[in-house]
């Protein structure tokens, strides 16, 4: 595996997963977790993650016309979030994958797929 690592993260569950007023206003929230990404993509997250990194945000429902930055860039599911987040996985086979979500069924179905997946304390940690 040559490529940079992909993280991929489930907007709408990260976002969901601290219960700081986010449903007042979605876009705006998933806008503030894009921003607290972007330093990953050169960063990294410690020595769980080492840079470059290619981070990937998915979005849906309200949050759905956030635009992406150059460190991260915003995919708008046009459906299901989880759909769209399977689809990032299958489509990158030959690279390191990780998913962040805590969503049980997505993690069991990216998985299976040969993604590492993490919960959305992880970010916070790292």
């Amino acid at each position: 595996m040559t490529e940079n690592p992909l993280l991929i993260v489930d907007g709408a569950n990260v976002v969901g997963s601290r219960p700081n007023g986010w449903w007042r206003d979605r876009a705006g929230a998933a806008a503030r977790l894009r921003d607290a990404l972007a330093p990953v993509a050169a960063e990294g997250l410690s020595a769980r993650l080492t840079a470059p990194v290619d981070v990937v945000l998915v979005v849906e429902g309200a949050a759905r016309d956030v635009p992406g930055i150059d460190e991260v860039r915003v995919v708008s599911a046009p459906g299901s979030g989880d759909d769209t987040v399977v689809e990032l996985v299958r489509a990158a086979p030959q690279r390191r994958r990780l998913v962040v979500t805590a969503d049980r069924e997505l993690r069991e179905r990216v998985t299976a797929l040969g993604a590492e997946v993490y919960g959305p304390r992880w970010l916070r940690e790292s």
